[in-house]
């Protein structure tokens, strides 16, 4: 199973979770990628205290298939999920947990993931600033 998991979710997203999702005895490359809310961003003229995070109903449909094909024929087994709702400055966003044969798999599997979430996926964050102004993000994560 390329895909052990992939989950758009308002719970808290766990590490170690996605670790253990994609522990193979055959894999002796395993990267990692935590996307976490920041207190900073280039167009915010405060802090940046909160991220809301929505998704469409197929978001976590499309986040599977965009991973199957970031897997494509490298046999990597990958764990992803991106979590809606509000999260505070600190939380993570995104987990990717990514187990191959080879480390440059690995990477490159990794890397496509969030890429691709960050092109295609149909979630959008809304920022809010410490003064209370709010922007949307767009399309991506």
């Amino acid at each position: 199973m390329p895909v052990a998991l992939a989950r758009v979710t308002t719970e808290p997203l766990n590490l170690d979770a996605h670790l253990q999702a994609v522990d193979d005895a055959a894999s002796g490359a395993v990267t990692t990628f935590l996307g976490r809310v920041r207190d900073n961003d280039p167009d915010a003229a405060t802090t940046v205290v909160a991220l809301e995070y929505s998704a469409h109903p197929d978001a976590e449909a499309g986040l599977r298939a965009l991973t199957e094909r970031a897997i494509g024929e490298t046999g990597a087994i990958v764990a992803v999920s991106h979590r809606i709702g509000r999260l505070e400055v600190g939380d993570a966003a995104v987990v990717i947990a990514v187990a191959s044969g080879h480390r440059d798999e690995a990477f490159t599997v990794c890397r496509e993931v969030i890429e691709a979430i960050k092109r295609e996926l149909p979630v959008w964050k809304r920022q809010v600033e410490s003064d209370g102004t709010t922007a949307w993000k767009g399309l991506g994560g």
